[in-house]
């Protein structure tokens, strides 16, 4: 059958033709889901359920990573979507979990997501620790920082990290949301 077809259509165009074909084809393709790729990661995209713009969102607003003195600012996608391509779609296709329950409602109120809240951590927390923060140091990283121009604690606390292999969300969980009702160190980590 699909060699009649293609005998069928080898007779009527050309051998070129169909390779030009296709690769307009595969471009058109590509270039859509890339936009696709790049529209889903977009503050104004991961705000556009009302979960994260009502919930996550408004306490993000409180913190250094939305507003600071020199202006630079950390969006949604930077700390929850890896830059490298692969590790990227890794990531969309994980994502694909958190359509399913959007859909289902499993978090469409402050209460539900309040009662699931530590569970959510947790998985970004887990999955910052197996990617030593992979996406912490796309802007901060232990080599660059000037521990002199750091406060004292925090300077001895950095080199005491880098020294004991530590990642930055061994320290930092809740750095850009607020910590989930019922959060103990020792409970996190189970």
């Amino acid at each position: 059958m699909k060699s009649k077809l293609l005998l069928k259509l080898s007779n009527r165009y050309s051998l070129g033709t169909l390779l030009v074909a296709s690769f307009a084809v595969g471009i058109i393709f590509w270039g859509g889901f890339n936009t696709m790729m790049e529209v889903t990661n977009t503050e104004k995209f991961c705000i556009g359920c009302h979960e994260m713009r009502n919930f996550v969102y408004e306490e993000y607003k409180d913190t250094i990573h939305y507003n600071n003195r020199t202006g630079v600012r950390a969006v949604c996608p930077d700390c929850h979507v890896p830059k490298e391509w692969g590790y990227k779609m890794i990531r969309k296709i994980r994502a694909s979990n958190e359509v399913f329950h959007k859909v289902m409602g499993t978090i469409n109120t402050r209460e539900k997501f309040e009662a699931k809240r530590l569970q959510l951590a947790k998985n970004v927390w887990r999955a910052m620790e197996e990617t030593d923060s992979r996406e912490c140091r796309n802007c901060h990283d232990f080599e660059s920082m000037d521990y002199t121009e750091q406060g004292r604690r925090a300077s001895a606390r950095h080199q005491e990290g880098l020294g004991g292999g530590q990642t930055c969300i061994d320290c930092h969980k809740g750095i850009a949301h607020s910590l989930p009702l019922g959060f103990d160190e020792e409970m996190a980590k189970q």
